[in-house]
């Protein structure tokens, strides 16, 4: 039997504002307004909001909390601090991953993990089945709406709806306080566009208030909606990974370049297979490129060396809004993986040439 799609709590929102909805991972989203470009571009110059209310959050609280979380996230989260985010993965037992997150620290014992939509069964499953020391697990998915405000102008279009100073949140830092007229609002100094701002999380039963608010406030700086198609191409200007896509069951953090959130100063779930990988190396690793030819490189496509041989494989590709020309991510053999070095791209039977760049793709 099918799981019946879900529709995010402002669904009509989106409908009323031409918002082109379509299925993913398992809800109804809006994938545009009016053209990717011009989205990708109103939040890389000035600002836009994405309602990505299909996000999953689950709390982990308790004297135990911290101990679940080492277990099964790559990253060190004994470093954080109270109102510090930290990006990290879950590995699985084979060598993959099982998803990528954000793990906010709330309290010595309250961290709220946040995980992609498409998994957050799979995540749930996961984080109860390691459980094993007790920690107080509570899965809030359905409670809270998350809008991201993203670019430039995002501090000084939404300051006025609260009285947190947002130029002092800093990166990967959040604060708990009152966001237009609501209390208990998250403000997070993160985001997956690389163009700066927020993303703000609040209880469902808020969340219209809120939207409204800041397109109210934003008026003066052109703030539009924004959909998935734009974030998408935002995201590969800067190289970050798409779960799915880029990372999975399949890729290990070591050769998606992820080693900066895999510490060994503790001990997770297959910490000594992926210690090994890290010691002796990998056989492929996962980069980013620009084209150096007209073509537009998509997902699955080969990618080859000078002689036409199989070097990898596209994993996510796009016409760059903010450079023009075709970028992407794929995984290369090692030794083509240096910065600089020529690699070629199967678009329609033709091997085009691109350059392995180091990231971000795009640099203002």
């Amino acid at each position: 039997m099918e799981t019946p799609i879900k529709n995010i709590p402002l669904n009509d929102i989106h409908v009323a504002l031409s918002g082109k909805m379509v299925p993913f991972a398992g809800y109804n989203m809006p994938v545009r307004y009016s053209s990717d470009n011009e989205e990708h571009l109103c939040v890389r110059n000035g600002v836009g909001v994405f309602d990505v209310s299909h996000m999953g959050e689950f709390f982990v609280e308790g004297p135990q909390a911290l101990a679940l979380i080492q277990k099964v996230t790559s990253n060190d989260a004994s470093k954080l601090v109270i109102g510090q985010a930290q990006y990290s993965c879950f590995p699985n037992e084979k060598g993959g991953i099982v998803d990528d997150l954000i793990v906010y620290k709330f309290e010595e014992e309250k961290y709220m993990l946040v995980v992609n939509a498409s998994n957050i069964d799979k995540d749930w499953a996961w984080i109860n089945q390691h459980n094993t020391m007790g920690a107080k697990l509570r899965n809030a998915s359905d409670e809270f709406c998350l809008f991201a405000v993203q670019g430039p102008k995002a501090i000084e279009a939404v300051q006025s709806l609260t009285p947190v100073n947002l130029s002092e949140v800093k990166f990967y830092h959040f604060t708990v306080g009152e966001f237009a007229g609501v209390q208990d609002v998250i403000i997070s100094g993160t985001g997956y566009t690389g163009a700066g701002g927020f993303e703000i999380y609040m209880k469902n039963a808020d969340a219209e208030k809120v939207w409204n608010a800041i397109f109210e406030a934003g008026k003066d700086f052109d703030i539009k909606p924004i959909g998935l198609g734009a974030r998408d191409t935002l995201r590969m200007e800067m190289g970050y990974c798409l779960y799915g896509n880029d990372i999975t069951d399949e890729t290990s953090p070591i050769e998606a370049g992820l080693g900066w959130i895999t510490k060994f100063t503790k001990d997770f779930i297959n910490s000594e297979a992926l210690k090994k990988q890290r010691e002796e190396g990998v056989s492929r690793k996962l980069v980013g490129f620009i084209m150096q030819e007209r073509g537009i490189p998509r997902g699955h496509y080969p990618i080859v060396d000078a002689e036409g041989n199989d070097i990898g494989e596209v994993t996510s590709g796009t016409q760059s809004p903010s450079m023009g020309v075709g970028i992407g991510l794929g995984y290369v053999k090692t030794e083509f993986s240096k910065p600089g070095t020529a690699i070629y791209i199967q678009v329609r039977n033709k091997n085009l040439k691109a350059q392995v760049e180091k990231l971000p793709l795009f640099n203002r």
